[in-house]
């Protein structure tokens, strides 16, 4: 039987709902346990929230006369892809530049250094708020930046790094968990 109240929308959790750590960081496992001081969260994303396509690929076997007769799994990812709008925050600039490629801060002058170094991977963790006092919890154990969108600066627009993160498994062979607890 359908029930009304278990639709929800989803809301970030008030203070930021992106959260990066190092690799190998110690991961929560449940919606409500206080996250480890090593991840640092990346502020306000953009109004569009956060999209995760996690559908699988497929290929089809097909007879002679055009029957399918056998369809298999050739490729699962799981991609999250959201963006960053504090264009001033260091842990944001470090995420999309690369750690080492962003110094010193907002008051003492910040250098940041675009090349081709590859992304660092790193675990991330999304928290939000559902219907009826629920949270939610995505946890990320390892993933890195597969793709930053185009940047734009202009008039009454909001700088901002569109990124997609390509999860990879982790040693259960899992590349996200989703944790919801009525809080």
């Amino acid at each position: 039987m359908a029930t009304a109240t278990n639709v929800s929308a989803t809301k970030p959790k008030l203070g930021g709902a992106v959260y990066r750590a190092a690799l190998g960081s110690t991961l929560p496992t449940d919606a409500t346990t206080n996250l480890d001081n090593a991840f640092v969260c990346l502020g306000y994303i953009s109004e569009d929230g956060l999209t995760n396509a996690n559908s699988p690929e497929s290929d089809n076997v097909k007879a002679w006369g055009g029957d399918t007769v056998l369809s298999y799994q050739t490729g699962k990812e799981d991609n999250f892809t959201f963006t960053l709008i504090e264009a001033l925050n260091v842990d944001v600039l470090k995420m999309v530049y690369g750690d080492d490629n962003v110094t010193g801060t907002l008051a003492t002058g910040i250098t940041v250094k675009s090349n081709a170094d590859e992304a660092d991977e790193a675990c991330y963790v999304v928290e939000m708020v559902m219907r009826n006092n629920a949270v939610k919890r995505i946890v990320i154990p390892d993933a890195k930046i597969t793709e930053v969108g185009d940047i734009t600066y202009a008039d009454q627009e909001v700088a901002g790094y569109e990124v997609t993160l390509g999860a990879m498994p982790d040693a259960a062979g899992n590349t996200h968990y989703e944790y919801i607890k009525r809080a």
